[in-house]
């Protein structure tokens, strides 16, 4: 076992976007795990827009990442010394790793990977991002037979299980992403009805237009990942009593919302449509992930439920990955293969 591990530390916060100058790759002493402890040399990480928020020193539901300390994120790796009941040197488990070559956990915050099951996988279609789709759109977003979803950001990870999950209760999907590739994408491999591309769309009124014609009967669900542009456009698109689960902004996620005022036209917007907007994190429905592994992991496995994912080689790229990620540059859940 070698000697020291790296680690992908917050040099700076970002003022802005996020660049490579804000991450710095540290080497330190290997740790060790204490009782109850285990130390995991890690094989996978994810990669999550939720990351950028952990960046800025700002009040949130979750501690920002202090500077010189490693950046958050969970990971799938291999048990190689255990102190912990029940955690044996070979196990798979997953956790959070945060981006490192190797982290020590509690045994209490890991679980053990069922043989066969795929280690990505866990940080994707099976795990928070596809949890999140699932929980959201029955929670919040109370689907019924015949209704309109429009979702954002739609060939991502949480995007395209909202959209999969949604045509098979049968309600239209209409997808919205970046470019025309990711177009395809969603209607060949993830099954939505129509798909638009908003990078072909200057402005909110132009988008919206193209959205109407694609949702004659107006939006019954809005799947909100995004903000920007596309919350602008499909606001009045709204129908009475419809939903909107909130559950990101990209778009704003490095801080520039100067662009326009949207807050008039959306508190007006949800008084006279009547509409339901639930803000929601996922950390606060662990105890329904059960649930969802029961249904979803059988679906994914038969190949009802499809996923993709963009792997990036190396610790060390995984602060390009994630600043591509936060621009679209992905397709599907980006994962790194350390």
């Amino acid at each position: 076992m070698s000697d020291t591990y790296r680690r992908i530390a917050l040099a700076r916060r970002p003022d802005g976007a996020a660049t490579t100058e804000d991450f710095s790759l540290e080497t330190d002493p290997m740790p060790e795990p204490g009782d109850g402890e285990v130390l995991v040399e890690v094989q996978w990480m994810s990669l999550d827009p939720y990351m950028r928020g952990r960046m800025d020193d700002a009040k949130s539901y979750a501690a920002p990442v202090e500077i010189g300390g490693t950046m958050t994120a969970q990971g799938v790796g291999r048990v190689i010394a255990s102190k912990a009941e029940g955690l044996v040197e070979g196990d798979t488990v997953t956790g959070m790793t945060g981006w490192a070559s190797h982290a020590v956990l509690s045994g209490k915050e890991v679980r053990k990977l069922d043989e066969g099951t795929p280690p990505s996988a866990v940080l994707g279609v099976l795990g928070m991002p596809g949890f999140t789709g699932w929980r959201g759109l029955h929670e919040y977003g109370r689907p019924k037979s015949g209704e309109t979803l429009v979702v954002g950001a739609a060939t991502g990870p949480v995007g395209s299980m909202v959209g999969q999950l949604a045509k098979a209760m049968g309600l239209r999907t209409i997808a919205i992403a970046g470019g025309a590739e990711k177009c395809r994408i969603a209607t060949e491999t993830f099954g939505f009805d129509a798909a638009i591309d908003h990078r072909a769309h200057d402005d909110a009124r132009a988008l919206r237009k193209a959205i109407a014609e694609v949702a004659p009967d107006g939006v019954d669900i809005y799947w909100e990942n995004v903000g920007g542009k596309l919350l602008e456009a499909v606001l009045p698109l709204m129908n009475v009593h419809g939903r909107i689960p909130l559950c990101g902004a990209v778009a704003w996620y490095s801080g520039d919302v100067s662009e326009t005022n949207l807050l008039p036209m959306a508190w007006r917007s949800i008084l006279t449509k009547r509409l339901s907007v639930n803000g929601f994190i996922i950390f606060d429905h662990w105890d329904h992930y059960p649930a969802f592994l029961k249904d979803v992991a059988p679906r994914v496995a038969g190949g009802e439920i499809t996923y993709l994912e963009d792997v990036a080689e190396g610790l060390e790229n995984a602060p390009e990955a994630f600043i591509e990620m936060l621009k679209g540059g992905n397709t599907g859940k980006q994962v790194v293969k350390l």
